[in-house]
């Protein structure tokens, strides 16, 4: 692991060159999309795969060595793209670590050491009522605390509730379907690419709008999960009739809340870097940071180390707690941030870039719908969702001055933003990489000895029979006509 750090150390050590060509790296930045082919995805890809295969067909070595796999396909794309677009390359690879990864890996941090330090104990019994109830709250959580903060809120309890039944990997893929993705759609608290539409013109409570669309498929879903869970409790039943008999009997108890009080600090440190605008911008290895951004960052620090501080360690203990789940995802992301970069410069480059027969095709709003949340689940859904936010705007409104085209929007294309806002947001759920708390999820009940399904088996057992159905009718039903 010490190796892999070293790696991404010496990955932004060199970045410090790009200083000396800051003017030219920026400029050349903003063309980089239009030149890059569509190939140069291909070390993306063998980072999904690596994530989807050697978990299957080499355990072990995965276990042991997944931080050199991710810095082997992070540098497979940075150093060809470094020696052909010089700094540039220095540039985007600066921006899209300093900007969006070690924001993305503070922010999971603080969730995750806040939410960990709160211990629910007592009579969490796992019957299929129970767990249809710990979801329903964990969905209506995901809008106020955000889809992270929900999922590790949640996580803990659901699992101690399943601790004595054997078939619990449904009610894990569930609870990502619901909380860590689907019940972040209410406002932009709840997930990152409504938050960036927040910081671009759209009021705080329109996201509403989709209610709609997201009851229907949280409803379709809770009640197809309640079915699943009765036929799997059952069966555990029936294999072990002492089940009902074992459950706990004491009250339910809550230790740790006052890492709710260190949770509220998080979601109004988040807000705040929304909604002040400050006017200043720290300089950082030639990538400008609004100061906001870096007051934010600095106040979730703040916030976890509070919260190691003023939680026991006996109840992180009682909870399981341990650090393997984020550091899993820090090195995953590490390397799925880097060879993303070819993946977003070429969507951000529109008409002009390798994707142009897509970004051509996309006129109704069903096909936003889809464009949005299908590229969502594999990419960052948070610029994925700024890019056909723009397009939108460029199609109906160019030349336009922003606020005004927003306003516009929003008045006379509104299916328009539902559609790329529902897709951004439900389509998350698709893959283990689609938002960040589903591997975080995932890691966590692992390593709780729960057998998740691989990569692919989540896809091809869950996502695929169970989402595309749903979303599908989705489609139909509310983004058919304009």
């Amino acid at each position: 692991m010490k190796r892999a750090v070293a790696v991404f150390i010496l990955i932004l050590i060199i970045g410090l060159a790009s200083s000396a060509l800051a003017s030219e790296a920026t400029e050349g930045a903003e063309t980089i999309g239009t030149k890059l082919p569509l190939w140069s995805v291909i070390p993306f890809v063998g980072i999904l795969l690596s994530i989807a295969l050697f978990p299957l067909l080499a355990p072990h070595f995965w276990h042991h060595h997944f931080p050199k796999v991710s810095a082997f396909w992070a540098l497979v794309f940075a150093l060809p793209f470094v020696l052909v677009f010089k700094g540039a390359a220095l540039h985007e690879i600066l921006h899209i670590y300093i900007v969006d990864y070690i924001p993305f890996i503070i922010l999971l941090w603080a969730l995750f050491t806040t939410a960990g330090g709160i211990l629910v104990k007592g009579a969490l019994r796992g019957t299929p009522i129970f767990n249809t109830v710990l979801l329903i709250i964990g969905t209506a959580l995901a809008s106020w605390v955000g889809t992270t903060g929900a999922s590790m809120i949640m996580i803990r309890p659901v699992m101690r509730a399943n601790l004595l039944r054997r078939h619990k990997a449904h009610t894990i893929v569930f609870f990502i379907f619901l909380i860590s993705n689907i019940g972040g759609a209410l406002t932009p608290l709840g997930d990152p690419p409504l938050f960036l539409g927040f910081l671009h013109g759209v009021p705080f409570f329109w996201t509403f709008r989709i209610l709609p669309e997201m009851a229907f498929v949280s409803i379709a879903l809770l009640a197809l999960y309640f079915l699943f869970d009765t036929y799997h409790y059952r069966k555990d039943i029936k294999e072990n009739p002492e089940i009902e008999r074992a459950w706990p009997v004491e009250p339910i108890k809550v230790l740790g809340t006052y890492n709710l009080m260190f949770l509220a600090g998080i979601v109004g440190a988040v807000l705040m870097s929304g909604v002040w605008h400050s006017g200043k911008e720290l300089n950082i290895l030639g990538i400008e940071m609004p100061l906001q951004n870096a007051i934010r960052d600095l106040l979730l620090i703040v916030m976890g180390i509070l919260s190691i501080v003023a939680t026991p360690k006996k109840v992180r203990e009682e909870n399981e707690f341990s650090w393997f789940p984020i550091k899993e995802v820090a090195y995953l992301f590490a390397g799925i941030f880097m060879t993303i970069i070819p993946a977003l410069a070429i969507l951000r480059a529109g008409e002009h870039g390798a994707l142009a027969f897509l970004m051509k095709a996309i006129s109704k709003p069903w096909h936003y719908f889809w464009a949005a949340g299908g590229l969502s689940s594999f990419l960052d859904n948070a610029p994925t969702y700024l890019t056909f936010f723009n397009s939108a705007l460029g199609e109906f409104y160019a030349g336009m001055a922003e606020k005004q085209s927003v306003t516009l929007l929003i008045s006379e294309k509104v299916r328009f933003l539902a559609a790329i806002s529902a897709g951004a947001v439900f389509m998350g759920a698709n893959t283990y990489i689609g938002n960040a708390p589903n591997f975080m999820v995932r890691s966590i009940a692992e390593e709780r000895g729960i057998k998740m399904p691989s990569f692919f088996g989540y896809m091809f057992k869950y996502s695929i029979p169970i989402l595309i159905p749903l979303f599908v009718l989705v489609g139909i039903i509310f983004f058919r006509s304009a």
